[in-house]
């Protein structure tokens, strides 16, 4: 894990994604961190200095993309930060600490399957962009929303992406089939697996990964009011797998332990 940082960056702009939908998603970007890498997978927290003792948490974001030239939060509003967060114009100063948590493995010369749900594409933005051999990689991509609310764009620039829709209870059959499919096929050649989406699209993951056999990381969501371990309000549950005798079937911190783990090392509750 890399060292974490606290600085106030700058809005520069505030893209939104989707017009004619009802999902609200927009990228944020934010002036350059003061940190010179970061591990696709890690996150930051957010709090806009102009938020007040009403909304006194911050908020974590996978981190889309970071550089010398900006730092990129793609984003969906379901809340009240989230709401807020849209509200922001070029100019404001925004409170980050990061990069935090554990980012996804990168195996170049592995058969990769990127496995996204929605808003959890948001960190593969970064890894297809930051992995020295990008034609190692695909990604199948499960959504409700229409494409266009996703940066899907700029994912098909740089590797292959396989978008299915999810309308209906069939269509949903049909994603988990070609998810199954896709990971017995990555299992023969010893590939690997990285997942990242909401609750219910992970522990479908989890158990195709225990069905074939195909190293997994899941990247948990979870509510975080610290992003460093302190608070304890984002545990999880070890499994008997977990690498850390003393710590096997027992709470740990998603913030500081993951939020990427193994499939076989955590209880998805």
């Amino acid at each position: 894990m890399l060292p974490s940082q606290f600085a106030e960056l700058t809005v520069l702009d505030l893209v939104p994604f989707g017009r004619e939908s009802t999902l609200r998603t927009f990228a944020l970007r934010l002036s350059p961190p003061p940190w010179k890498r970061y591990t696709p997978g890690q996150f930051v927290m957010l709090r806009p200095a102009g938020w007040g003792l009403e909304l006194p948490w911050a908020r974590p974001f996978s981190i889309s993309r970071a550089g010398e030239h900006d730092l990129v939060c793609f984003i969906q509003v379901i809340g009240r930060g989230t709401e807020r967060l849209l509200g922001l114009r070029a100019g404001d100063a925004v409170r980050v600490w990061g990069p935090l948590g554990n980012g996804f493995a990168v195996e170049a010369d592995s058969l990769t399957l990127l496995l996204a749900g929605g808003i959890g594409i948001a960190p593969f933005l970064g890894y297809a962009q930051n992995h020295p051999k990008p034609w190692n990689l695909s990604m199948l991509f499960g959504h409700r929303a229409p494409l266009d609310c996703y940066p899907v764009d700029s994912m098909n620039e740089r590797i292959e992406v396989e978008p299915i829709c999810e309308n209906g209870p069939e269509d949903l059959e049909h994603f988990i089939a070609v998810m199954q499919a896709r990971m017995e096929e990555h299992a023969v050649k010893n590939g690997l697996a990285l997942a990242c989406g909401p609750l219910p699209f992970l522990r479908t993951v989890q158990r195709l990964a225990a069905k074939t056999g195909l190293r997994t990381q899941l990247s948990l969501e979870a509510r975080m009011a610290c992003g460093v371990g302190a608070c304890l309000g984002c545990v999880v549950t070890t499994t008997s797998e977990w690498p850390v005798s003393d710590a096997k079937n027992w709470p740990v911190q998603a913030c500081s332990q993951g939020p990427v783990f193994w499939a076989g090392h955590v209880v998805l509750d």
